[in-house]
């Protein structure tokens, strides 16, 4: 029990460490993908273009319409007008088509990207040409949502309390269509709650949501952000801080343009005093608004951007005078110094000349030291090898010929039985024998065996080096009478200098894939590494194997 007791006093204090570590490790993270966030572009970019590449020529125009709904989510919070110039496309496409639903879907998307490019006028006067009534209910999310956004953008312009009332009709009547089973409604149903001031109730359920979600998931950085809300009207900074960081830093590597998180995450850091990172997420908050064109989030961040700003000019005026003293203070200091090292330098050149000669001395030795070695080593190596090509070429010629006098002493008897048979017109005999694949498979098999024994001689303990690549649970056991089976016949070939699959598989009379099917499966038995596995093979009998 008193071990216990001690065991917790540690947890308790250490715990305010290990909070701040990690919250550290998220701002390193953040940081990370402030310096990445170009590369992230480049990605999503990369992503976009590979998508385009893929377009047929022959869509019909309902497939056209898919790809450039498509394209319209990936530009939906990248770059507003691209997405504007697809849903655009699609409002033709369901005019040709003279499918309402699809206009209707088209043009609901657009009232969106109307309102947060801050054309309000033509997104307000859109969504009231559309009549609820005659929507089909698949379209009723769409509508409570293009309302809502209209309403939440339109709130930049003007803080009146009317809108945020509309902001949460709205919200009130997607939750009355939306799947209660889907993420989506979730979100909306905790959004709802936060409206209503029931934040310890939305707070458990975003925890639960987190620990579902991806961090690459879209909705992560909703769920972050929503959090670093909760935390910041119940003032608790480092929490706040922390869940901000979390979806700043999702967003930047979704290249997620149009967010909020880096907005509110300047405000934590100008309210504890650290002005150059505020005016870094600012300046990069700006940067991503005016790349997606998002007018409404330009609006708020000048606000925010104004008054960093101003901190940011007053702190680096102030540090632009201190280093103008520090520099002045330098400066006579380094006057002392130049007088003092002069007076040292030429009391002390003789001595630095002599040391700098010795040294390079000594360097150019130690670099031709360094290349003997080396060239020692490489001729080493390239005896061995040259004497181990000479004792296969002798070694093999002596077989050669052997195998050779033996085939043309089988094809003359042979010549002669068919001979002796067509002079006896025993032609019946003569198509079984033609027919039959025996002679084939009994030349194939003494063929093999002429290969194992040869090749053995050549290496002896080839199976043995072979088995110490591979794990032990992986080894191969030989059956009684086998010299080599497949497995080991292919790395022989290999081992021969016969790497490539094709000879191999002509070689031994198996199709291609099996060929790479035995390779890639010795490979993922090795006990060294895969890529080094087969050069290693080739060096068996050369160098002494080091597992």
């Amino acid at each position: 029990m008193k071990n216990l007791f001690q065991f917790l006093f540690i947890v308790l204090i250490c715990f305010p460490v290990f909070a701040s570590d990690s919250t550290d490790i998220i701002l390193t993270k953040l940081n990370f993908a402030l310096k990445n966030k170009e590369h992230y572009v480049r990605l999503k970019e990369e992503r976009i273009l590979n998508f385009k590449k893929i377009k047929s020529d022959n869509l019909t125009k309902e497939q056209e319409y898919n790809y450039n709904k498509t394209l319209y989510i990936e530009y939906q919070k990248f770059n507003s007008d691209s997405a504007i110039f697809y849903v655009k496309k699609n409002l033709k496409i369901a005019s040709q088509l003279q499918n309402k639903e699809l206009e209707d879907l088209a043009n609901l998307q657009l009232v969106t990207l109307y309102s947060s490019s801050g054309k309000y006028r033509e997104s307000e006067a859109l969504i009231k040409s559309i009549d609820k009534k005659k929507l089909p209910v698949s379209l009723l999310p769409a509508y409570y949502i293009a309302y809502r956004e209209f309403f939440e953008h339109y709130a930049a312009n003007s803080y009146d309390i009317k809108y945020l009332h509309q902001i949460q009709k709205y919200r009130d009547s997607l939750l009355t269509v939306l799947d209660p089973n889907t993420l989506n409604y979730k979100i909306t149903k905790i959004q709802q709650g936060m409206s209503r001031k029931q934040l310890g109730n939305a707070q458990k359920q975003l925890m639960i949501l987190l620990d579902k979600v991806k961090e690459d998931d879209p909705q992560y950085a909703m769920i972050t952000y929503l959090l670093g809300s909760i935390y910041e009207i119940t003032h608790q900074l480092e929490l706040r801080k922390k869940y901000f960081a979390l979806s700043a830093t999702a967003d930047l590597k979704n290249a997620n343009k149009d967010n909020a998180s880096l907005q509110e995450l300047a405000l934590v850091f100008y309210e504890i005093g650290d002005v150059d990172m505020a005016y870094k997420l600012t300046q990069s908050a700006i940067e991503d608004a005016l790349y997606c064109n998002v007018q409404f989030r330009t609006l708020l961040m000048s606000e925010v951007y104004s008054i960093i700003n101003t901190v940011y000019l007053e702190k680096e005026a102030k540090r632009k005078t201190e280093l103008q003293l520090y520099l002045l203070c330098i400066s006579l200091l380094s006057a002392f110094l130049i007088a003092a090292v002069i007076y040292v330098y030429k009391q002390m050149k003789k001595v630095s000349r002599i040391r700098g000669e010795l040294y390079e001395t000594s360097q150019k030795l130690a670099k031709l030291n360094e290349e003997i070695t080396e060239t020692n080593n490489q001729l080493q190596e390239r005896n061995a090898q040259l004497s181990e090509s000479n004792h296969i070429k002798e070694e093999y010629i002596a077989h050669f010929f052997s195998l050779c006098s033996t085939y043309i002493n089988k094809l003359e008897n042979y010549r002669i039985i068919l001979n002796k048979k067509a002079t006896a017109k025993q032609f019946d005999e003569i198509y079984k024998m033609l027919k039959s694949t025996t002679l084939v498979d009994n030349e194939l098999e003494e063929l093999y065996k002429n290969f194992d024994i040869i090749f053995l001689n050549l290496y002896p303990t080839f199976v043995k080096d072979f088995n110490a690549l591979l794990i032990k649970e992986e080894q191969i056991i030989l059956k009684q009478g086998e010299l080599l089976n497949t497995e080991l016949r292919i790395f022989a070939l290999i081992r021969l200098g016969i790497t490539d699959s094709v000879k191999i598989a002509a070689f031994l009379r198996y199709s291609l894939s099996t060929i790479y099917n035995y390779r890639t499966r010795a490979r993922n038995k090795a006990a060294v590494s895969r890529n080094d596995f087969e050069e290693m093979v080739i060096k068996i009998g050369l160098i002494t194997l080091k597992i």
